[in-house]
C-alpha cells in the first residue's frame, strides 16, 4: 500500500513529455512497488491537443490551459519540457510562485539563469530537479551532488553530445565525410533538419555549464565557456589521427587547478585511442569524473531520446515525491558571477599539445622553415608526419605534434606559418587532450 499519491502536471507534450507520461502511465505500480509512493498524472499542458502523440492519455488530463494546472492545488509537482529560455522560464517562475516543485530537461535555460531559478525556488520553499538537462538517462546530476559529495571535483572529461558523436564514429569507423555521417545522423533521427546548436559545440557548452557549476559550486555561464564545433573537420584530419593513434572526439571539458582557476572548454579533441572515451560510439554519452578521494569515475549511457530522457525526469519526481530533492537543494549554493570571474581561466592560458596540418610545397628546407618559426615561439616537437601525394600542383601535408605549449604561443606561431610561401592553405589546427587514467 502506498504511503502517499503525489499528483504530478507536465507543460509540454513533445517527444519527452510523452515518454515521462508514458512510463507514469504504464509503469505507476512498478514505481510504487520501490518506493511506496503512487505517482498520479494529473494534468499535460500543450497548445497542440490535437496532434497525434505515442501514447494515449484518460480523458480530461490533456490541456492547452496553463493556469488548469497552476491553480490545482493538489498537483505537488510541474514538469516544464517545453525548451528555450523565455516561454519556459516564465513557466517555472509560475509554478513555484504557484508553490510547486519544479523538474526541468531544460539545459539552455538553467546554463543561462540557473542561479535566478534557483534563488526563486529558494524563495518560495521550493526546490528545481534537473536530472534530465544533462546526458540524457545517464545520472549524472546525482553522482555529482551525492554519490561525489566527499570529493573535490578535479576535472571533467565528457562526450555530452549524441549527433557529434555518432558523426565522429562514422567519420572515423566507416570512413565517411562529414556530410555523409551528418546525412545518416539525421535519417537516423539523431540530428535534427537543423543541427547547429549539436555540431557548432553549444549544446555541449550547456550541458558542461551546468556540471561545471554543480562540481565547482560557483556561477558558471555558457560565456565563461571556449567553444569550437566540429562542423569543420576533415576526415582527412581523422585518418593522419588514427595513423598517429588518436581518436576524435568533440569533448567538454572543465578542470580546476591546484591554485583555483577553473578552465572551461568544448572543443574537438584528439585523444589516446586507448583511452576509455576514444572507445565510446555512436550516439552514446558519457562523463569521466575525477575527484580526490575517488580518482577516476566513469558514466556512460544514452544521452538522449525520449524513453532514456524520460527515465531520467521520472527518477526527478521520485526524488522530489521522496522528500530528497527539497534537502539537498536548500543545500544549492552557488558563488555568483561576480564573484568568480577573475578565477575563470582564459583558453589563451591553457597548455595543451597541439596537432598541426600544414599543406606545403614539396621542396627541400621545408621541414626547416616550419620548425625554425615553431622555434621562435618556444615550440618544441614530439612527432612528425609526411605523406606522399601525387598531384599536379606539387603539394604535400606536413603534420607535426607539438609538446605542451601555451595556447596563446600556438596562435601566434600558426599566424606565423599561414604567412609562408611554402604554405598553401590556412593550418588546421587540433587540440590533443592528455586524459589521465587510473591504474594499479
Amino acid at each position: 500500500m502506498s504511503e502517499k499519491t503525489i499528483k504530478i502536471g507536465i507543460v509540454g507534450f513533445g517527444t519527452v513529455g510523452s515518454g515521462v507520461a508514458k512510463i507514469l502511465l504504464e509503469d505507476a505500480d512498478h514505481i510504487e512497488a520501490r518506493t511506496g509512493i503512487k505517482l498520479e498524472l494529473a494534468k499535460v499542458v500543450d497548445i497542440d491537443t490535437k496532434k497525434a502523440r505515442p501514447v494515449k492519455l484518460p480523458d480530461g488530463i490533456l490541456t492547452d490551459d496553463l493556469n488548469s494546472l497552476l491553480n490545482d492545488k493538489d498537483i505537488q509537482i510541474g514538469i516544464e519540457l517545453i525548451g528555450g529560455t523565455t516561454i519556459a522560464k516564465d513557466i517555472q517562475l509560475k509554478m513555484l510562485a504557484a508553490g510547486k516543485d519544479v523538474i526541468t530537461a531544460n539545459k539552455a535555460l538553467l546554463a543561462e539563469h540557473g542561479n535566478e531559478l534557483y534563488a526563486a525556488a529558494h524563495k518560495a520553499d521550493r526546490c528545481i530537479a534537473f536530472e534530465a538537462s544533462c546526458a540524457g538517462g545517464i545520472p549524472i546530476i546525482s553522482a555529482i551532488r551525492t554519490g561525489l559529495a566527499a570529493n573535490r571535483i578535479k576535472a571533467i572529461y565528457g562526450i555530452l553530445n549524441g549527433t557529434c558523436n555518432y558523426i565522429l564514429s562514422n567519420m572515423t569507423k566507416k570512413d565517411e565525410s562529414f556530410k555523409a555521417a551528418l546525412k545518416q545522423a539525421q535519417n537516423k533521427g539523431y540530428a535534427e533538419a537543423d543541427p547547429t546548436l549539436d555540431i557548432n559545440g553549444q549544446d555541449s557548452a550547456h550541458k558542461l555549464a551546468i556540471l561545471s557549476s554543480i562540481a565547482f559550486s560557483c556561477e558558471i555561464l555558457p560565456g565563461d565557456i571556449f567553444v569550437e564545433g566540429i562542423e569543420n573537420i576533415d576526415i582527412v584530419d581523422i585518418r593522419y589521427g588514427r595513423e598517429m593513434g588518436y581518436t576524435l572526439k568533440l569533448l567538454a571539458i572543465g578542470q580546476k587547478t591546484d591554485d583555483g582557476k577553473i578552465f572551461l572548454r568544448v572543443h574537438p579533441s584528439f585523444i589516446s585511442g586507448d583511452n576509455a572515451l576514444a572507445r565510446v560510439d555512436g550516439p552514446f554519452n558519457a562523463v569521466s569524473i575525477f575527484g580526490h578521494a575517488v580518482g577516476q569515475t566513469m558514466f556512460y549511457g544514452r544521452g538522449a531520446g525520449m524513453m532514456p530522457t524520460a527515465s531520467a525526469v521520472v527518477a526527478d519526481i521520485i526524488e522530489v515525491a521522496m522528500g530528497n530533492s527539497k534537502k539537498l537543494f536548500k543545500h544549492l549554493s552557488l558563488e555568483p558571477k561576480n564573484k568568480v570571474a577573475g578565477i575563470i581561466g582564459k583558453i589563451d592560458e591553457l597548455v595543451s599539445r597541439f596537432y598541426i596540418k600544414l599543406r606545403v610545397s614539396d621542396k627541400p628546407g621545408v621541414f626547416a622553415q616550419i620548425c625554425t618559426i615553431l622555434a621562435n615561439h618556444e615550440i618544441s616537437l614530439s612527432g612528425v608526419l609526411q605523406h606522399e601525394e601525387h598531384n599536379s600542383h606539387n603539394i604535400v601535408p606536413a603534420i607535426v605534434i607539438t609538446h605542451l605549449t601555451q595556447q596563446k604561443k600556438n596562435t601566434a606561431a600558426l599566424a606565423d606559418l599561414a604567412k609562408l610561401e611554402i604554405v598553401k592553405e590556412k593550418p588546421v589546427c587540433i587540440r590533443i587532450v592528455d586524459i589521465p587514467e587510473d591504474s594499479d
